[in-house]
């Protein structure tokens, strides 16, 4: 018998039909000689520091740092996880061989072969290994199945990250608990100072960019500028700090009459945009939609659990070669969008090196539709949809041309500019603009016809202007205020995060910087609702604010090693590079127990007195029981 084992029991479902396994147990499915059985996620997790010794129970800074001799891992204290891992471990000893069915991706990895190593599981053991939960998918996964060996750095770069947060996350927050937290009445003995290797560093970015907002002296300069022919012309004088500063050469261009010494039109090309990874997903549904990140990522694990997208928990932008094939298919299965398609009929589908890159594609590619029709969607689960089978389509699509115009001119000696642009041949721009058909095919009001807005300034058309030409003008001194950065949202965090902290809007620069960022896709909203969670920031329309609390933690941590986003994402690469299996798991591990030395000594010598008094109440005070004759 050969056992399959899933991480949801939906999936399991999925695979038992196409194995012929129709017959259900309690916990599994049963025929065809397979046994499918599934986990609910985490069955297991790394112990508990009083799992190792009872003094570590008790929280004491003489404790600290906590670090065991061997990591282990134990079943979490829930009787259903408790029953299923019976019927797994049952099932382990009955079968021949084990096919581990769990999510494609590192968290899924860990996750099955914990609860494998639970079991006691000597079997040999095989991987199956999906982009898409189709079942023509399945079947070719089944087809060609991966030995677990091939696995083994994915695996052990999971494990390595477990185990450093462990390190990290449940050390330092109770050395600064214990060592800053203000103890108040009926909490213990002080509140928990949540702390961690990747929420703190990112609770400083918030914490920042505020200081940096909150501290910006906006400074005003006087640029000198003209009005011809309605059109507004900018002069290449450097802006003054005062009006007064300007007065002569306003002086000077209102002397001459304005001409026009060159006119130069050229066309540009822009492509279509890139394909999305989990992030940029996040980013872009925040942005057009407000849907958290959270929100965003049970979405679209919604929509390939419904098998109408790709797996979800990627860093890529890219696809393989030998999707290629597929995509016509692909596009044809994308019932509601035929209209928009007819441009693509009868011609070869167009394969650009920045869609198709086998060299960027490690374990799965972008994020795409599957072709399988979208049905009785939810609002947000259309809308994430729509996202991605627009950006799909719009890849196939001819580059967008504009008209791009520059005129220059001068009154006297001063040289003023002027440009614009004209969209001439809207390309793969039509995808975004189609918003005809109202289809309610959604389980609320929510129309098909709902599609993100495009900027509105994609036009900006000159008049027609002739070298030599002259005319009167109007010159002026145009203010300009700088103006402080903006408020995080939950997009443009997820962006920082991802780049460690660096702002940076192109592509192949972020690419090269995903390999430090900090967190992993499958993990970034989590954190983000972490820090929800634990009031240290909050959402203030679309912007997220730090708390007092917030602001305050970050304030009293002096060690870089904690708050950095940019040391975070060095470890961070690292744990990529063990993935790769280019970095020694020990190394990474012996590491974050050096820094949590040095971190623990350096707040065991603070000798200020300075405390935390607003902070998250993580447990409340027990009620008083006011009936006589009970023990409170």
């Amino acid at each position: 018998m050969i056992l399959c084992i899933t991480e949801k029991p939906s999936v399991g479902a999925d695979i038992a039909k196409i194995l012929g396994a129709g017959v259900r147990r309690d916990g599994y499915f049963e025929g065809n000689d397979y046994c499918v059985t599934w986990t609910f996620g985490h069955l297991c997790e790394l112990k508990d520091p009083a799992d190792y010794t009872p003094d570590w129970k008790r929280w004491s800074l003489s404790s600290l740092p906590m670090i065991p001799p061997r990591f282990g891992i134990k079943l979490k204290d829930d009787k259903g996880i408790q029953h299923q891992f019976e019927v797994i471990e049952r099932l382990i000893k009955r079968c021949d061989k084990v096919i581990n069915c769990g999510d494609a991706g590192q968290e899924g990895e860990l996750i099955q072969r914990w609860v494998m190593q639970k079991a006691g599981c000597d079997k040999p053991v095989e991987r199956l290994w999906i982009s898409s939960l189709t079942d023509e998918s399945i079947r070719e996964g089944f087809e060609h199945l991966r030995p677990q060996k091939d696995l083994e750095s994915l695996y052990v770069a999971g494990l390595c990250r477990a185990i450093g947060d462990w390190i990290l996350g449940i050390n330092a927050t109770r050395l600064y608990t214990l060592k800053y937290a203000e103890k108040r009445e009926g909490y213990g003995n002080a509140n928990v100072l949540s702390v961690g290797r990747v929420q703190t560093p990112t609770l400083a970015l918030v914490v920042n960019r505020q200081k940096e907002i909150e501290n910006f002296v906006p400074t005003t300069t006087f640029e000198l500028r003209t009005k011809y022919r309605d059109v507004i012309f900018t002069s290449n004088v450097k802006p003054f700090k005062t009006e007064e500063e300007g007065q002569s050469k306003l002086k000077e261009a209102a002397e001459s009459e304005f001409e026009v010494v060159d006119v130069a039109k050229k066309k540009v090309k822009e492509a279509p945009p890139r394909l999305f990874d989990l992030t940029s997903l996040q980013v872009e549904a925040n942005k057009k939609y407000g849907l958290s990140a959270d929100e965003t990522l049970k979405t679209i694990q919604a929509l390939y659990e419904k098998k109408l997208t790709t797996y979800p928990r990627v860093d890529t932008t890219f696809l393989t070669d030998d999707v290629y094939p597929k995509c016509g298919q692909i596009l044809n299965g994308l019932g509601y969008y035929q209209e928009i398609l007819q441009p693509l009929r009868g011609k070869k589908l167009k394969k650009s090196n920045k869609v198709f890159d086998n060299s960027k594609v490690t374990d799965h590619h972008a994020i795409i539709p599957t072709g399988m029709p979208a049905q009785m969607l939810s609002k947000p689960e259309w809308q994430v949809y729509d996202l991605v089978a627009r950006r799909f389509i719009s890849v196939f699509f001819p580059d967008c041309v504009y008209d791009q115009t520059q005129i220059k001119g001068k009154a006297g000696k001063i040289e003023f500019k002027a440009s614009g642009k004209r969209i001439a041949e809207p390309g793969w721009k039509s995808v975004y603009d189609w918003n005809t058909g109202k289809d309610n095919n959604t389980t609320d009001s929510q129309s098909q016809g709902e599609t993100l807005d495009e900027p509105k300034d994609q036009n900006n058309t000159l008049p027609e202007f002739t070298k030599g030409e002259r005319g009167p003008h109007k010159p002026f001194l145009g203010k300009k205020t700088t103006t402080p950065p903006n408020y995080y949202t939950e997009g443009t965090l997820l962006k920082a995060m991802e780049t460690a902290g660096a702002s940076v809007d192109d592509e192949e620069l972020r690419d090269a910087l995903k390999a430090n960022g900090i967190g992993r896709p499958s993990t970034r909203a989590a954190i983000i609702e972490i820090l929800y969670k634990r009031a240290y920031i909050r959402k203030q329309g679309k912007s997220l604010r730090a708390t007092d609390a917030g602001i305050e933690l970050i304030g009293l941590i002096k060690e870089e090693l904690l708050k950095s986003a940019k040391l975070t994402g060095i470890w961070e690469g690292r744990l990529r590079a063990i993935e790769r299996g280019d970095y020694s798991a020990s190394e990474f591990i012996s590491q974050q127990k050096g820094m949590i030395n040095e971190i623990t000594l350096s707040v065991l010598r603070d000798p200020s007195n300075r405390r935390i008094t607003q902070v998250v109440e993580t447990e409340k005070p027990k009620k008083k029981n006011s009936t006589k004759g009970t023990k409170k």
